[in-house]
């Protein structure tokens, strides 16, 4: 069974997106901050990361940064969920390795779908 890590300081978010995101059958970890995600991955077996940008502790894209440096996690798909609705943002998420960039508030079938096409190219046997 694939995992999704979700990671936003805001509980309401963590939630919306496990809901959004349960006809994926996916086992769901969550973590409320840049520090909690990059320990989360160390102990689990991630296939997919919903990250926020803004983050009291490690901003997002240092999170980003972090796992595209790994050899390990470089090949996990990362969905940026963000506020940051500018072009400067969506260029910098992107270039620092961010798969695809949706800003809040989102529409759940967008979210979803988006998911699911990340997944379908990098985990077999997705859907």
């Amino acid at each position: 069974m694939p995992h999704l890590l979700i990671v936003d300081d805001s509980p309401t978010i963590r939630r919306m997106v496990r809901v959004t995101l349960t006809p994926l059958s996916m086992e769901v970890i969550e973590a409320a901050s840049g520090l909690e995600a990059i320990e989360q991955l160390a102990v689990a077996s991630v296939n997919l990361i919903v990250l926020d940008l803004n983050m009291p502790d490690m901003h997002g894209l240092d999170v980003l940064g972090f796992v595209r440096a790994s050899q390990k996690f470089q090949h996990i798909p990362v969905i940026v969920l963000t506020t940051r609705n500018d072009e400067v943002s969506r260029t910098a998420a992107m270039q620092a390795g961010g798969t695809r960039y949706i800003t809040k508030p989102f529409k759940p079938q967008a979210l979803l779908t988006e998911a699911r096409e990340v997944l379908a190219a990098a985990v077999p046997g997705a859907r």
